[in-house]
């Protein structure tokens, strides 16, 4: 089955749609506080409570110390532009190749079947060696696609319910899913897993912009297909599903 073939609707993609954000759909929208569940959840009467040792988050390897420190940071030091060598490192920690079996790709971050049905898109601001513009990465070539020139940080700024963040991001990462990639397979279940793998990848770019020095932010928020007109996709077959900035940490709030 060709990825351009028209997918099934049902209940995945009818979810998919009646979810999305627009204007008219956050019209009049109120936090219910009154129904707010705990933080934590605990039995009232187990069998037993079993203390465990303090982990050991100092250990061998760095990783322990990525996942310390690890926060979504929202203020950035717009000045300086992004090396174009750590934005290859962080696609690389996202969806980089790392194996190959046939005709199978193994990459940085799991994915339901080994399909990987979500693309990644940069709104780059400020990275060195690159114009402003919309750009497609490629993991199978390792390279991107220049799409769009010009400065979008704003209108995508907008398209985020007008956080800000956009605006003083280095480079702001956009993720799609391509649905026929993997409904062929799991048909409707696979928009389950479209969103398991887009937070795989979302939180190797947590950890690889924490072991750069950089900050990272996941983007929720958004009107879909306001996202989707910006790099010009249908946001049916192929539709954007998560966001993330990435910059310089702001020396005002460095933590």
């Amino acid at each position: 089955m060709k990825e351009k073939e028209k997918h099934k609707a049902g209940i995945g993609t009818r979810f998919q749609n009646e979810t999305k954000y627009t204007p008219d759909s956050l019209s009049g929208h109120v936090f219910n506080l009154g129904a707010i569940p705990d933080t934590f959840k605990e039995y009232p009467n187990p069998i037993a409570r079993v203390s465990l040792p303090e982990p050991k988050a100092g250990g061998e390897s760095g990783l322990w110390k990525l996942l310390l420190r690890r926060r979504s940071r929202r203020e950035y030091a717009s000045g300086k532009p992004l090396k174009l060598n750590d934005l290859s490192a962080l696609l690389w920690a996202t969806q980089g190749l790392t194996a190959q079996f046939g005709d199978t790709f193994f990459r940085t971050a799991p994915s339901a079947g080994g399909l990987y049905p979500v693309e990644t898109y940069l709104c780059v601001r400020a990275v060195d060696g690159l114009e402003e513009g919309i750009y497609h990465f490629r993991p199978g070539d390792y390279d991107l696609e220049f799409l769009k020139k010009g400065d979008f940080s704003r209108a995508l700024t907008e398209a985020a319910l007008q956080q800000t963040l956009i605006l003083t991001a280095q480079v702001t990462f956009i993720w799609s899913a391509l649905i026929a990639r993997g409904s062929w397979k799991y048909g409707q279940r696979v928009y389950r897993y479209i969103y398991l793998d887009a937070g795989h990848i979302a939180q190797n770019l947590y950890l690889a912009g924490e072991a750069l020095g950089l900050g990272v932010c996941a983007v929720g928020a958004f009107y879909d297909d306001d996202v989707n007109r910006i790099i010009d996709l249908d946001g049916e077959e192929e539709t954007v599903i998560y966001m993330a900035t990435v910059g310089f940490r702001s020396p005002q709030n460095p933590l």
